[in-house]
């Protein structure tokens, strides 16, 4: 059978030898059933050791907030460090907007100061005033090429000051000008073909 026990006809001696030897058996393994009873699930990992669960969810933990602190500066730095800076200065300003009064008079020195610095076109004075914040500002300009119109390039910068105006490259950009007119030239006038009969 299943159990153990014999099948069929068996003698009082042989059942009375079987449930003695089955209470031994219990006995022996009473023990085991009462400490796995209050035993702690032992998780491993594919080797075999045994993992701490404790120790690998504060590990996890503090991932995360690593991961978040540092998506959140890679946020911070998409929007754009000097946006925000601009995006702060005007939430400022419309503060230090809101606690004047509402009626501005003619003796009003931020008013004054805001319509004066304002560039109108058309101002004649324009180019005197800008003369005179350049020497009070003292803002050295960096010297520019000023010779002839310098061959076009795929990044359209200007050529250094120091430029003897040689063109020295390989052709390469006349020939990358040439194949886009070419290719915008196909281009149109396929559509003028296409739309022709219409």
């Amino acid at each position: 059978m299943s159990s153990g026990a014999k099948a069929g006809l068996v003698s009082a001696d042989v059942l009375r030898r079987e449930k003695q030897e089955l209470r031994k058996h219990e006995r022996s393994t009473k023990h085991l059933e009462e400490e796995s009873r209050n035993a702690q699930t032992v998780f491993r990992d594919k080797s075999g050791r045994k993992r701490n669960l404790a120790q690998e969810q504060l590990g996890q933990r503090l991932k995360a907030e690593a991961e978040s602190k540092r998506e959140e500066q890679y946020a911070k730095w998409g929007k754009g460090l000097a946006q925000e800076r601009q995006q702060q200065q005007n939430v400022e300003d419309a503060i230090k907007e809101m606690q004047k009064p509402l009626a501005r008079y003619i003796d009003d020195q931020d008013l004054d100061r805001m319509l004066r610095e304002q560039e109108r076109e058309g101002d004649p004075m324009a180019a005197l005033i800008k003369k005179r914040k350049a020497k009070e500002s003292k803002e050295k300009e960096k010297p520019r090429y000023k010779g002839p119109a310098p061959p076009l390039n795929r990044f359209n910068i200007w050529p250094g000051h120091r430029w003897d105006g040689v063109d020295r490259s390989n052709g390469f950009e006349q020939q990358r000008f040439a194949r886009i007119a070419n290719k915008k030239a196909v281009q149109e006038l396929a559509y003028k073909w296409s739309v022709e009969d219409m």
